[in-house]
């Protein structure tokens, strides 16, 4: 019985310290019409040609890898979106996308509800749902700045499909809180014996050449401001 009840106060005692987590940050909303007009661009096949829209870009941090900030806790590898900060830590949570990381937790650890970073140096912490906090001294992780698709981002893409013959096939994406919106994708073929300008929802492209492999051109215009 002695045995049993070390067991179940471990990961109290192996936690020491107390944090609270910040919630004051907010990302900044950005919008977005790529690439310049009248520059010279060059593609290959499944690559964007153009791109027009609004997303929020959240700093963040990057794991390469995983982080074992103790036995009770593991950092997965992926981005994690910053929520706040004070003087000397920020607060982190894992990115909802599907390159977000993630807490592995033991069965006998408190649940958790953040990370934290000091900004001062490469400390990682585990906050739990008591405050408590773990940390990794010299954990291996960047800052960043990353791209991430709310419920008030949107975006439209053109695609470049290939060549067959005289005729190029172009895609048309549109993306509204991360997810593609079916009912506004298209494929649009091109015959470049009648013109090297094309034209699609309000965007104009010069082609310049392409083959099977890549094709290079010039927005004349990027797309009509579009409904959400």
């Amino acid at each position: 019985m002695k045995i049993k009840l070390i067991s179940i106060f471990l990961p109290i005692l192996l936690i020491t310290g107390c944090a609270s987590p910040d919630y004051n940050y907010q990302a900044e909303y950005i919008n977005v019409s790529e690439p310049p007009l009248e520059a010279v661009n060059t593609a290959y096949i499944g690559d964007v040609m153009v791109r027009q829209g609004r997303h929020s870009e959240h700093q963040a941090i990057y794991l390469p890898n995983l982080v074992a900030v103790s036995w009770a806790y593991d950092l997965l590898p992926g981005y994690y979106l910053k929520k706040g900060e004070d003087e000397n830590t920020e607060t982190y949570l894992p990115s909802p996308e599907a390159d977000g990381g993630g807490v592995d937790k033991a069965a006998l650890a408190d649940p958790w509800k953040a990370i934290m970073a000091y900004k001062d140096d490469k400390d990682l912490c585990i906050v739990t749902v008591f405050n408590a906090f773990a940390c990794k001294r010299g954990a291996n992780f960047e800052r960043a700045n990353k791209e991430v698709m709310t419920s008030n981002s949107f975006q439209q893409t053109l695609i470049y499909n290939g060549k067959i013959g005289d005729k190029i096939n172009i895609g048309y994406r549109e993306f509204s809180n991360n997810l593609a919106r079916p009912a506004f994708n298209n494929s649009v073929e091109y015959d470049m014996k009648t013109s090297n300008i094309i034209g699609y929802k309000g965007a104009r492209i010069e082609i310049i050449e392409a083959t099977n492999e890549l094709i290079k051109y010039r927005v004349l215009e990027n797309f009509n401001k579009a409904a959400i």
